[in-house]
């Protein structure tokens, strides 16, 4: 069958990413076919709201011996299981270009958001969620003094390797710039230099002028189905106003910010109700040596990336061509865009009980 255009619904076609500089195989066609492969279980598991094995739980010993503090809003300590250290040589210089090493310092934080084991970011309280905000700010700030990266991401749900349900996420600061941002660096400057105008902030102007991927809106942000999204569900959070990074939000930007996660993480939780999983993260200019350099390419983003597909037992796999040609979807950005809007706004877990 010959046809004379292109449908985003059922013809295959590709995307460019220009934060990547890559491109995914969009085949919204394959939609369409039956799945009999792994099936994953829902995680509604009963988790006690307090634990003293957890030692993510106040009071609780961790593994080093260390006791936690019976700590009531946020809690910050560094990781007893690093994956960078403050100290660490230099290795020797390599003239040979296919065996290069460089060196690696840096630190790694645990940031509890709760006291409570059985509770999540969507059914906590806004002023709670707002001492996640603040928290979030000041440990970026922070370390950031010292380190050219600081890398927030929360891991939840054990689908995404998370073996705690205390609610909490990580903080890995490092004297490089690891590889996605590298990349940013680069296409957001670049994009800059020849638009005149940050690569987001362009972006988001152009997204809310085609109202074709724009799931919540609030009055200092935006949520959003990128139109180059990999993951099923992806997402993006991005401020209105043009911001470098978390720690230059405004009062009321925090309290908008606290506001709009409460509301997008409640629709991922309804999208199959269930307790999402999710890897997410934050992404601003880099600090460090980079405080003193024009950074006003960048825009402060966050992402989230599920890995449901179909339902609360079918996920999506990057094997395969993902891993070794390029990424590749079947839902379309739109399509995923549509499926979350129309969401209720009431935790499903509320509306049950």
């Amino acid at each position: 069958m010959t046809y004379n255009f292109l449908s985003f619904t059922e013809h295959p076609h590709i995307r460019y990413n220009p934060l990547r500089d890559d491109w995914v195989l969009v085949s919204p066609h394959r939609s369409k076919r039956p799945w009999q492969g792994q099936v994953e279980k829902a995680e509604e598991a009963v988790i006690p709201r307090h634990d003293p094995k957890n030692p993510l739980c106040p009071g609780a010993t961790r593994p080093n011996g260390k006791v936690n503090p019976n700590y009531e809003g946020t809690y910050v300590f560094t990781n007893d299981f690093q994956a960078i250290l403050e100290e660490t040589p230099k290795p020797e210089p390599s003239d040979d270009p296919l065996f290069q090493t460089a060196q690696a310092q840096g630190t790694c934080k645990v940031m509890c958001f709760h006291p409570w084991s059985d509770i999540t970011l969507p059914l906590m309280e806004l002023k709670d969620i707002r001492k996640v905000v603040d928290t979030w700010a000041e440990i970026n700030a922070d370390l950031g003094k010292t380190y050219t990266w600081v890398q927030i991401f929360e891991n939840r749900g054990s689908a995404m390797g998370c073996s705690n349900p205390h609610p909490h996420c990580q903080v890995w600061s490092s004297s490089f710039l690891p590889n996605e941002l590298a990349a940013k660096e680069r296409t957001q400057r670049v994009y800059k230099e020849k638009h005149g105008k940050p690569l987001l902030v362009d972006y988001l102007d152009k997204e809310l002028k085609k109202q074709e991927r724009l799931v919540l809106e609030t009055a200092h942000w935006v949520w959003l189905v990128p139109y180059w999204a990999v993951w099923p569900y992806e997402t993006m959070l991005l401020p209105r106003r043009h911001v470098l990074r978390i720690e230059d939000l405004t009062d009321e930007e925090r309290n908008d910010l606290a506001l709009m996660l409460k509301k997008l993480l409640t629709k991922y939780d309804n999208l199959f109700e269930t307790s999402c999983p999710y890897s997410m993260g934050w992404h601003g200019a880099p600090t460090g040596e980079w405080l003193k350099k024009d950074c006003s390419h960048w825009q402060l983003h966050a992402l989230y990336y599920p890995p449901l597909l179909r339902s609360a037992t079918v996920k999506k796999f990057m094997v395969g061509y993902e891993m070794l040609a390029q990424p590749q979807r079947d839902l379309t950005a739109e399509q995923a865009a549509d499926k979350l809007k129309k969401l209720p706004d009431q935790h499903y877990k509320e509306k049950k009980g």
